[in-house]
This record gives structure tokens, sequence and C-alpha cells, in this order.
């Protein structure tokens, strides 16, 4: 992972809080935040710009008393983000020089713009890679980026299911995730995760974005290269092999592997989750597509505004 830090992108809730300023959370505790969660009696201590002047009149005028009401408010809390990363062998392959998309600098890039995303808005970050029986919390503020690039060295050992086992393992934390976390899963999905998982995801109010990392070539479809003999690595081994393709192959391999992404955010959409479909490893052009992600959300508040 580069060392440099990158710009973050603003985390945008999929559904508006209402009275909640933006870039803001809030929780069931009563506290000091701008939403008005209620009111109730006045105490001795309570701040007198709390006062809810025209319901303390109206109580006042009912029981021919003075009496007084306060508002109490929603307490702010920062956003928890969970980093649900796949590690296995196929999401390192190409690494430069290579002309093809080099994974594994793709999805790091992507991982450590989310965790300084989160920094951003003083959130904390776990980290869930199915390499441990419990997600790893990374903390908060720059350390926890440096610790996200350590678990990254060398990392991608994951067998197939791995993402699986690295979902299942924040589900069973659960408790440690509020309704509406952020979680956002990393893969190029091409090992296929059950639906009920997702189903399961959906019914706990996360906030689910999966960021899919594929090769925009050889994997979101297939070249014309009908007729020639082409070195194909195995994604599990590196072992490299000439294949040849008849030109009516190398058609049904493209329309195969574009129907399988459109299937899978299809699947995503149908769930309620707003993919990120990452097709480079340049940080400049990951940053824009999460930037994008942003701005639909912020674009769905003023539609259902």
């Amino acid at each position: 992972m580069s060392a440099a830090a990158p710009r973050p992108f603003p985390l945008v809730p999929r559904r508006r809080f209402l009275g909640v300023q933006f870039g803001r959370r809030r929780t069931s505790r009563r506290g000091d935040g701008d939403e008005i969660a209620g009111t109730r009696p006045y105490n001795p201590g309570d701040l007198t710009a709390h006062i809810h002047w025209a319901a303390s009149a109206r109580l006042s005028e009912a029981r021919g008393t003075d009496e007084f009401v306060v508002r109490e408010f929603f307490a702010e809390q920062a956003p928890r983000v969970a980093l649900v990363v796949d590690r296995r062998p196929a999401m390192a392959i190409n690494p430069a020089p290579t002309p093809w998309l080099d994974k594994r600098r793709a999805a790091e890039a992507a991982e450590r713009l989310i965790a300084a995303s989160a920094i951003a808005e003083r959130g904390e970050i776990a980290l869930s890679d199915g390499s441990t029986r419990t997600a790893t919390w990374l903390g908060g503020g720059g350390g926890s980026v440096a610790a996200l690039d350590r678990r990254g060295r060398g990392a991608y050992r994951g067998d197939t299911g791995s993402l699986r086992i690295a979902l299942d393992t924040v589900v069973r934390d659960a408790r440690a995730l509020p309704s509406g976390s952020f979680v956002f899963v990393v893969s190029d999905f091409l090992d296929p995760v059950p639906t009920r998982l997702w189903a399961r995801l959906r019914s706990l109010h996360w906030d689910v974005t999966p960021v899919i990392v594929q090769d925009p070539v050889w994997e979101a479809s297939f070249p014309d290269v009908g007729g020639a003999v082409v070195p194909l690595a195995d994604p599990a081994t590196g072992r490299v092999e000439d294949v040849w393709f008849s030109p009516r192959g190398a058609r049904e391999r493209a329309a195969a592997n574009e129907a399988r992404l459109a299937h899978l955010l299809e699947l995503f959409r149908r769930v309620g989750f707003d993919p990120v479909l990452v097709d480079t490893a340049e940080p400049a052009d990951i940053r824009q597509r999460f930037h994008r992600w942003a701005e639909r959300r912020r674009s769905s508040w003023r539609l259902h505004s």
C-alpha cells in the first residue's frame, strides 16, 4: 500500500435521519446533539436554553402553576465502519508491470481510502479478513491506516470461501456494530457468497457497500482473441498456461463474464446495497468512483425530501 495519505470521501448514509446534519450520526442515547429526542420536566441544573417555552406555557396554563419543560436531544456518535476484505490469492494477481489491473493495488487503495474517510469523521474501523475468529478493531486516527497496511502485507493466502468466513465473522460480532454502521466488502466476488448471507447483513440494518474489484478486460468482459493463443495465469497458483480460443469461444466467454457482472450488480441492488465498481488501480480514479457513490446518495436524499 502507498504511504501517501489518500483524500477522503464523505460517508453519506443511504437514508438521511431527519434533523441530523450531514456527516453526523445519532444514537438512542440522550445527549448534546442537534436532533430533538423529546421533552421532559425541568430539573435543577438544566440549561435554560433547552427550555421549550411554548410547551411550558401550555402545561402551566393547564395546571394553573408555573411548569417548565426542557427539550432532550439525541447524542451524536461517530460512525462505525467495518472493512470486510477478500484475501484469496486471486485478489493479488497481475502485479506491475503487467498491463492489466493490479487487483491487489486496487483493492488496497480502496481500503486505505475507506479507512481515511472513516478517520475524517472520527469513526472507528474494524477489519475482518477471515484470518481471525473475531473482527480486529483498528481504532481511529492515522494508526489505524498503518495497522491496515501491516495486516495486508503478504496476507493473500485465503482459500475458496474465505470471504464468506470474513462475513460470518462480522455477523457474529454484530453487537459491536449498531444499526446504520457502514460495512464495506472488498472483493472481486468471483467466488460466490450465498444469497442468504447477504440477506442476513441486510436484516441487521447495516449500510452495506460491496466494492467490486475486477479487471475490465479479462473479468468484467473478455477480449476478442479468437484464433490466438493467450497466456493465462491460474489465480490460485500463479501458474501460466497457453490457451487457444476460437472466435466463438472468445465471444461466449465475453458474454458470460458480462452477464455474470450484470447479475452481481442486480443482486446487490435487489437486496438494497449500493455497489462501487473499481476497475482501476489509480488512487485518483478510485476516489472519483467513491465520490460518485456519495453523490448518488445525496441525490437520493434530495429526491425523497
